[in-house]
């Protein structure tokens, strides 16, 4: 990793925060993008004091809104000649149905719809440090979950976890659309599910949804295991040339059929691109 470049979202706490560690540690330079400007000085912080580098830097952007998503990627996009690895790994759970200005279901804003701008908005940059490496955050919770394409918002009977679940999918099929479409350039995609992992994700979703969360988090394992698997994916030698794949523990595994369903994939590539105006 030494001299790559790392753009990474969700670093400023959990296991965002240990796999830039690790990385830098490494060699990497790593950007940020972090809606919390005093958490992400924080990160800066310490990341310079286990890999000193000038060049580590945030930038501030809230990955809910679809312009901001766009802004930042133009900001880094310019200031970037290339990315050798973009880490797709903010994320949120939320109790209560939210929306975002632009009318989007906050779950589905921020967990798919982020993934899908900034990757299309960087594209240019990861082919031109090909080879390179696109790296998204799913779960688990997708083994539950089931696309409804008539109500991708969650308009009708809102829950928290399937909407949470519903977003995993996506990363997954995201993933797998995005290697096909990459495929010859030299730039991979994988996505992995990092196990339950004992972080502030959850804290702030609301209501007894947050106390079930933090009560389950005492059987979780540590940010530190759970980051193993975006390190190894960002930078082992052993998956230079894998793409399309959903990883757990450090290794491929097999998510639900649906979750491997390409059509559905192209489906949601095509509305995310009716949606955002962003394609590759």
């Amino acid at each position: 990793m030494q001299g790559k470049v790392v753009v990474i979202t969700g670093a400023t706490s959990g296991i965002g925060e240990i796999a830039a560690g690790r990385l830098a540690q490494q060699g990497a330079r790593l950007l940020l993008i972090a809606r919390d400007p005093r958490r992400a000085r924080a990160t800066l912080t310490r990341l310079n004091s286990v890999a000193p580098d000038p060049g580590h830097r945030f930038y501030e952007a809230d990955l809910s809104r679809l312009s901001e998503m766009k802004r930042v990627a133009g900001e880094i996009a310019r200031a970037e000649p290339r990315i050798d690895v973009l880490i797709n790994n903010a994320g949120a759970f939320f109790s209560h149905r939210r929306v975002s200005e632009d009318g989007l279901e906050l779950t589905f804003a921020l967990n798919h719809m982020a993934y899908f701008v900034l990757t299309c908005a960087l594209a240019d940059r990861l082919k031109a440090a090909a080879p390179s490496r696109v790296v998204s955050t799913a779960s688990g919770a997708h083994r539950s979950a089931h696309l409804d394409f008539d109500d991708l918002q969650s308009s009708r009977g809102y829950d928290g976890y399937k909407a949470y679940g519903r977003s995993k999918l996506c990363n997954i099929l995201f993933t797998r659309a995005l290697a096909r479409r990459l495929a010859g350039t030299g730039v991979t995609a994988n996505c992995l599910h990092p196990g339950f992992v004992a972080t502030r994700f959850g804290d702030q979703a609301g209501g007894w949804m947050s106390l079930a969360i933090r009560a389950a988090k005492l059987f979780a394992i540590s940010p530190d295991k759970g980051a193993e698997t975006i390190v190894y994916l960002a930078a082992s030698p052993e998956v230079a040339a894998t793409t399309g794949l959903y990883f757990y523990k450090g290794a491929p595994d097999t998510p639900t059929a649906e979750a491997q369903d390409d059509a559905a994939a192209d489906r949601l590539w095509a509305e995310s691109v009716r949606i955002a105006g962003v394609d590759l």
